[in-house]
């Protein structure tokens, strides 16, 4: 036998272990999650130094898991079915939108004559009518959805209350002065804010444009006799005849949109006019 047969065999097992250098990937994980906090962190502390109180107000509202409800906010299932009031078919019952063609309010003050004395108490008796309309709360369903058809602004000319159509809500059936639910509930609405002033009052309508191919234009009749139906439910309700400084159709001559033909056109524009306005 040769030498190779008898020779032992020796199997050599080599154990392998991690060097001590190297642990693993888990703290490359624990760290990229380090930076980014703290890019959220300085992130977040850049934002409260770079903007103002409003906005962060309404960073805080975007991330708020309820909705708010308020005067300009959408939401909600009840009578506004979550529409804004913002939105071109319906303004705000406050504020300045849809309304940027009437000059701001310019009440006399103490130098400005001989009725300036009454200017400021006169501003205010307007500003609690005009809370009055806006804040109003509805005896009924068709009182809260009549609301929805009033936008106020304070005027040189006096306290303006735009009352509107909506879409599928007219005030006056089509094409007549035949007042609906609606239109009778916002003049109870009015009458009762009217009793707390004897300031005069003006009633004025505007209709949306026809098509001109049509040939019976009937828009300056139309917003004439709405109008005048308009006065009678006032006077019906309670405001004292005297204070109806004048009434007037203005057609379709005035529209508020590009849009002539834009159901919001069809209106009612009825002010409490100031003393220096009668």
């Amino acid at each position: 036998m040769s030498d190779d047969a008898t020779r032992p065999i020796i199997i050599k097992r080599k154990k392998v272990t991690a060097g001590d250098g190297h642990h693993g990937g888990a703290w490359k994980v624990a760290y990229a999650d380090f930076v980014t906090a703290m890019m959220a962190f300085f992130m977040l502390m850049w934002l409260l130094n770079a903007t103002t109180e409003k906005q962060r107000k309404g960073l805080a509202d975007y991330f708020s898991p309820t909705i708010a409800i308020a005067r300009v906010s959408g939401g909600g299932d009840g009578a506004f079915s979550g529409d804004s009031l913002m939105t071109g078919e319906a303004l705000s019952e406050s504020g300045t939108g849809g309304f940027a063609q009437f000059p701001p309010v310019d009440w006399p003050d103490e130098n400005n004559g001989a009725d300036s004395a009454d200017g400021p108490r006169e501003l205010s008796d307007l500003e609690h009518v005009q809370l009055g309309i806006v804040g109003r709360g509805g005896d009924s369903l068709v009182q809260e959805m009549a609301k929805k058809h009033i936008a106020t602004r304070l005027t040189d000319e006096g306290l303006l209350i735009e009352v509107f159509d909506l879409e599928g809500a007219p005030l006056f059936q089509p094409g007549t002065d035949n007042p609906t639910p609606v239109m009778e509930a916002i003049s109870d609405i009015l009458n009762e804010s009217f009793a707390l002033v004897t300031n005069s009052v003006s009633v004025a309508a505007h209709s949306a444009a026809v098509s001109p191919l049509r040939l019976d234009n009937r828009s300056w009749q139309v917003t004439s006799d709405r109008a005048q139906a308009t006065r009678v439910l006032l006077e019906g309700g309670g405001l004292n005849p005297s204070r109806t400084a004048r009434v007037t159709g203005h057609g379709q001559q005035s529209p508020r949109f590009d849009d002539p033909m834009a159901t919001r056109n069809n209106r009612l524009e009825i002010t409490l006019l100031r003393k220096e306005q009668r």
